[in-house]
């Protein structure tokens, strides 16, 4: 069975799910309503099989002290691909600086890479009224993941099917840098892993592998990946439509 892997980042460390009650949760104000993280992963984990969905794998960190919490879990529906499996990402924090969110992604599974989609995507302040509407948000999010299995494998297809010349490679990257998809220095860890792959299934020069090269260097700060791959794929999709791949 393959296993979610959670990209730690820096000052962050996994805990075990049960770990998560014993996380200090601040007191309320007049205006500001802290959620414990176990209640969101919980919220979360009892709508899923509403839906007819299962967790297969989960994993938990937290960072600042227990202020932010990041969680990934491993969902299934009955309907398996060879090569991703789908993750939903979760996030709360204690101190004011993240919304309580949800986010859909994908793992890949030969390499562990994530990438996060923009379809389904949830962030809920901590304001007074969260309680009552956070519930509401995570079933509208979750009843929509069934449609998006069929077109992320549609979008797998087409990056495969979307040739790219080395030329387009270092245009791709030149606007991943340009959109903040990557920093100058991740410029020549692409390029290398785009090449000269870790993996064998990544060697066709196509827009799948190339997308395989970026998430492969953006391992290591899951706090900022959710942002990062999505503005990716808007990148890869526009690539992918102008080469005509609809």
């Amino acid at each position: 069975m393959h296993k979610c892997n959670l990209l730690l980042h820096c000052g962050a460390h996994r805990v075990p799910r049960e770990d998560l009650r014993t996380v200090h949760t601040p007191r309320r104000t007049a205006t500001w309503q802290p959620i414990p993280h176990h209640d969101l992963l919980t919220l979360v984990e009892n709508t899923l099989p509403r839906y007819g969905m299962r967790i297969i794998e989960q994993a938990h960190a937290i960072t600042h002290e227990g202020h932010r919490y990041f969680g990934l879990l491993q969902i299934a529906n009955g309907h398996t691909h060879p090569d991703y499996s789908w993750v939903l990402g979760l996030r709360n924090s204690h101190d004011k600086r993240l919304p309580a969110g949800l986010v859909l992604g994908s793992q890949v599974l030969v390499c562990d890479n994530l990438s996060f989609h923009g379809e389904i995507n949830i962030a809920r302040k901590h304001t007074a009224r969260i309680l009552q509407d956070l519930p509401g948000l995570v079933h509208e999010a979750v009843g929509r993941l069934n449609g998006n299995w069929h077109a992320q494998d549609r979008r797998i297809e087409r990056y495969k099917e979307t040739d790219l010349t080395p030329l387009a490679a270092h245009d791709l990257t030149i606007r991943a840098l340009d959109n903040g998809v990557i920093s100058g220095s991740m410029v020549p860890k692409v390029l290398k892993e785009y090449r000269n792959p870790h993996h064998p299934e990544f060697r066709s020069r196509n827009l799948w592998s190339y997308h395989n090269a970026v998430t492969e260097t953006l391992k290591g700060n899951l706090g900022m990946l959710p942002g990062r791959t999505k503005r990716f794929n808007v990148l890869c999709e526009e690539f992918a439509a102008r080469n005509g791949h609809v």
